[in-house]
């Protein structure tokens, strides 16, 4: 097997299966539509064989020690770490983002892990005072059972790891189906964990038409819980097919993130940083910084300086490491950008700099500063998922909070201020789940990392990720007759 060629396998019930008598489909590199292999599709008896096991595993792995699941999650986490120069270079292949970025998403991947080992171990019930002398009152968190799991094609190790984690670290088994377009890296977080003495079933990855797993999977009623990672309509979807079964479901939906940019702050240094922060991972971060609203007296020379920084990014295989950003993940993107930039264009827009496909092989598109937009241009309310930037002015807060919170997304926001009272004001008035004031750095593991309306509900990451896979019971004991 070369180099750019990945082994591809489902994982069920402690066994790697290939395309043997499958269905599969390729995997592309974006970065030259060449082919990396086949993945197999699982079939209807490859699923009930994962619920199935899932199912005999979740009576074993539940009352393993909150200890020794955690000394398995650590152990994986340092595996991964050692295998990280070879995953790093997985990811740039199967996903197109950078060898830099690959290398960190990496490096978090393990953190996940190992975060979720820790926090499992503090699982607390409580005590509560009886009414009745004699009596003991007590709660105490169970795992809630088998768990599935679908994640998207950006990250394609640190989601389905942060789902992993939090559902084996809290006693719960888990079914994964990862994006059938970046499917390596969750392949080798389920290898990690093999190899770090991951008793059979308590993971099981499958991988198929998206539509028919999801429905066969979340209508079983082994399955006692569901989280998902996606668009906002597939989320929908999902959180109906969760509710025919009375299923919680974790939902981090999609996002179109504002950037409040007001006149005391210094405005190079926030162009820098917005370059930064909005073409990372070539936009298609769930949180990426989309519209910047940026006070009328420092618009132009935001406008100017950012179009620059984005300018001058280097674009290119991702593999390389001279790439400064890397192709978009699929074809899909690609027509998106086309068609939002026109549609801005034809509204009378004006495009900075980018707006652009790259010639050539692969799915490169420039890095695209829009301005003087039309507030009916479909990429102010279309959550773009690529490297697109729209700079809009506004002349005071309350206009800015405004136009902030005009969409039903409510994911991420971001803010730069030097005005103290102005970073309250702002950070309570907007409605996000997660809101960067003087920094587009607003994700950890020991962070929660979830959105409000149409952007989902639930948390994941921090002490909140861990606990969506518990439920509380409450035991009254009196003394015997």
């Amino acid at each position: 097997m070369s180099d750019d060629m990945l082994d591809l396998k489902m994982f069920i019930d402690g066994e790697w299966l290939d395309t043997t008598g499958r269905r599969s489909e390729p995997v592309i590199n974006p970065a030259t539509g060449a082919s990396l292999g086949d993945l197999p599709h699982a079939t209807t008896d490859d699923l009930q064989r994962a619920i199935d096991t899932s199912q005999a595993a979740f009576q074993r792995w539940r009352i393993i020690s909150p200890l020794a699941r955690g000394e398995i999650l650590r152990k994986a986490a340092q595996l991964f770490r050692e295998r990280s120069d070879r995953i790093a270079r997985i990811m740039s292949l199967e996903q197109g983002k950078t060898l830099t970025e690959s290398r960190i998403e990496v490096m978090v991947t393990a953190e996940m892990l190992e975060w979720a080992a820790e926090e499992g171990r503090r699982t607390y019930g409580r005590v509560i005072p009886p009414r009745e002398n004699g009596w003991r009152q007590i709660v105490v968190q169970e795992p809630i059972g088998v768990t599935a799991a679908f994640t998207p094609w950006n990250f394609p190790a640190m989601i389905p790891a942060r789902k992993i984690a939090s559902s084996l670290a809290a006693g719960c088994t888990c079914i994964i189906k990862p994006s059938e377009e970046t499917p390596a890296c969750a392949i080798e977080i389920a290898r990690a964990l093999q190899d770090a003495g991951l008793p059979k079933g308590v993971l099981n990855v499958v991988f198929g038409v998206p539509a028919e797993v999801s429905e066969f999977l979340i209508a079983s009623p082994i399955v006692r819980k569901v989280s998902f990672t996606g668009s906002v309509a597939v989320g929908k979807h999902i959180a109906g097919l969760a509710a025919r079964g009375v299923k919680p479901v974790t939902l981090e939906l999609g996002g179109h993130a504002p950037v409040l940019v007001f006149d005391d702050v210094n405005v190079e240094a926030v162009a820098r940083m917005a370059a930064a922060g909005k073409y990372r991972n070539a936009g298609q971060v769930c949180i990426s910084p989309t519209r910047f609203f940026v006070h009328r007296k420092v618009h132009d020379a935001f406008v100017d300086l950012f179009g620059r920084a984005a300018g001058a990014l280097r674009v290119g295989p991702g593999v390389e490491a001279s790439s400064q950003m890397g192709a978009l993940a699929n074809p899909r993107r690609l027509t998106a950008m086309d068609t939002l930039v026109e549609d801005a264009r034809s509204r009378g827009a004006s495009v900075v700099t980018g707006g652009e496909r790259l010639s050539g092989d692969g799915y490169f598109f420039r890095p695209t500063v829009l301005a003087s937009l039309h507030a009916d241009s479909r990429v102010l309310s279309e959550e773009p998922f690529g490297p697109l930037a729209m700079v809009v002015p506004f002349d005071d807060d309350d206009e800015a909070l405004r136009q902030a919170n005009h969409l039903p997304y409510g994911l991420a926001a971001y803010a730069f201020t030097s005005n103290a009272d102005r970073i309250i004001k702002v950070s309570n008035g907007i409605e996000s789940g997660m809101v960067g004031m003087n920094t587009f750095a607003i994700a950890s593991a020991e962070s929660p990392f979830g959105g409000v309306k149409d952007s989902g509900y639930g948390s994941e990451g921090g002490i909140e990720g861990v606990a969506a896979y518990l439920t509380p019971k409450f035991i009254s004991q009196s003394p015997a007759p």
